[in-house]
C-alpha cells in the first residue's frame, strides 16, 4: 500500500475523530505523536515546511568587502572593473580569505545582477509573449544538420519558413546557405503554402538579404537581388536584433528547427542525394501538420485550414531564383566563378560567355 500524503494523513486522522476516536487511540492506529494528531484535528492543512536558514560558509565574512567591489565597478570604465579572478585575488591578499575560487565564482554570478538591478543601471527584462493575426506574420531561418550523403558525413543547410499563426512550416535542405539556396526555398515554402504573408516576415541578418546593418536601428542595406525578389512576392521584411539579443523575437522557426532536427535528422540519414532527402522532409512536414504545439486545443493542419484562405496569393510569372554570371576566359582558357575554376573551349579565350 503507497505510503498516505500529509494532506490523506490529516484527512484521515479527522475523519476518525469525527467518528469517536480517542487522540491515544489516533496516535497508535496512525503511529504518530500527539502533536501531529492535536494539528490534524485543528487544521485541514499541513503547516508548510519551515524552509531552513542558509547554511554558514567560510566566504560569509568577506561577502561585504565583495559587494562594495561589485558597487564600486557601477561607475568604473568598462574595461577596468573586477573580474571574479580579481576578486578572488583581492580577498586573499588584502583580506587574508581561505576561500576556494569556485565559492567566490558562485556568489559574484548571483550578486552582481542584483546589485545591478538595485542600482537601476540594469533592470530585469521583461517579455511580453506574441500573438499572430492568422495569415499575416511568418518567420524564416537556415539550420545546419548532418547527413550522411552517399556514403560521405557532410554538413548541408535545413530552410525553415513557418506561419507564426498555425506554426505550419515547410523545410527544405540544401548543399548551402546561399542567396540562391535562399531564393529557392522561399519560392518552395510559398507554392507549398499556396500564398504570401500580409504583414511581414522575420529575418535574421543574414549576407544573402542584408548588405550592411545600420546602427542600432531596424535600418539596413539590402541586397539587389533580395529587394527584387521581395518586390516580386510582396514580401514585407522585418529584421531581427543582431546576435543572440534577437533570437526570441523568431522563437517559433528557432525552436522549429530544433525540433525537426531532433525528430527527424536523429539518427543521422543515410541517402545517395539531395533529391532523395528532400523528398522524405516533405513527407516530415506532412506528418508534423497532425501534432499539437504546446498545450494549443487543436492540430497544426486545424490551424493552417483557418490560415491558407487568408494568405495574399502568388504571382503568376516565375522568378529566376538561379544567379546569371558572364565570366571572361582568361588565357589558360579558364574561367573564375566564385571561388571555383573551370576550364572551356580555347577558341573563347579572351572573350566573355554565360
Amino acid at each position: 500500500m503507497p505510503q498516505m500524503s500529509k494532506v490523506e494523513l490529516y484527512a484521515a486522522i479527522r475523519r476518525d475523530h469525527r467518528a469517536g476516536m480517542k487522540m491515544r487511540e489516533l496516535e497508535r492506529k496512525y503511529n504518530v505523536s500527539w502533536r501531529t494528531v492535536k494539528k490534524a484535528v485543528d487544521s485541514v492543512w499541513p503547516e508548510p515546511r519551515k524552509k531552513p536558514p542558509p547554511r554558514r560558509t567560510g566566504l560569509d565574512p568577506y561577502k561585504p568587502a565583495i559587494d562594495e567591489m561589485l558597487r564600486t565597478d557601477l561607475d568604473a570604465p568598462r574595461k577596468q572593473r573586477h573580474t571574479i579572478t580579481r576578486i578572488f585575488h583581492r580577498l586573499v591578499e588584502e583580506h587574508g580569505a581561505d576561500v576556494s575560487y569556485q565559492m567566490v565564482r558562485r556568489y559574484v554570478c548571483d550578486r552582481k545582477p542584483e546589485i545591478l538591478a538595485a542600482s537601476g543601471k540594469a533592470p530585469a527584462e521583461v517579455f511580453v509573449p506574441q500573438t499572430h493575426l492568422p495569415g499575416h506574420e511568418a518567420e524564416v531561418d537556415f539550420g545546419d544538420v548532418t547527413v550522411r550523403l552517399a556514403g560521405e558525413l557532410v554538413t548541408c543547410y535545413l530552410f525553415s519558413l513557418r506561419l507564426s499563426y498555425s506554426g505550419k512550416a515547410v523545410h527544405r535542405v540544401f548543399a548551402s546557405c546561399g542567396q540562391e539556396a535562399f531564393f529557392e526555398g522561399h519560392v518552395h515554402a510559398l507554392r507549398t503554402l499556396g500564398g504570401v504573408p500580409r504583414s511581414k516576415i522575420r529575418y535574421d541578418n543574414l549576407k544573402s538579404a542584408v548588405a550592411q546593418v545600420l546602427g542600432l536601428s531596424r535600418a539596413r542595406v539590402e541586397t539587389d537581388r533580395w529587394i527584387a525578389f521581395r518586390s516580386h512576392f510582396n514580401i514585407e521584411s522585418f529584421y531581427c536584433r543582431p546576435g543572440i539579443e534577437g533570437a526570441h523575437e523568431k522563437g517559433g522557426v528557432e525552436g522549429m528547427i530544433g525540433y525537426f532536427r531532433r525528430n527527424h535528422f536523429t539518427p543521422v540519414p543515410e541517402v545517395d542525394s539531395l533529391a532523395e532527402l528532400n523528398e522524405m522532409v516533405e513527407q516530415w512536414d506532412l506528418h508534423d501538420g497532425h501534432r499539437r504545439i504546446g498545450s494549443r486545443p487543436r492540430t497544426v493542419d486545424e490551424y493552417f485550414a483557418i490560415e491558407q484562405p487568408l494568405l495574399t496569393p502568388l504571382p503568376e510569372e516565375p522568378f529566376e531564383t538561379g544567379r546569371l554570371f558572364t565570366p571572361r576566359v582568361d588565357r589558360y582558357s579558364q574561367i573564375a566563378v566564385r571561388t571555383n575554376r573551370y576550364s572551356v573551349p580555347t577558341r573563347l579565350i579572351a572573350s566573355g560567355c554565360e
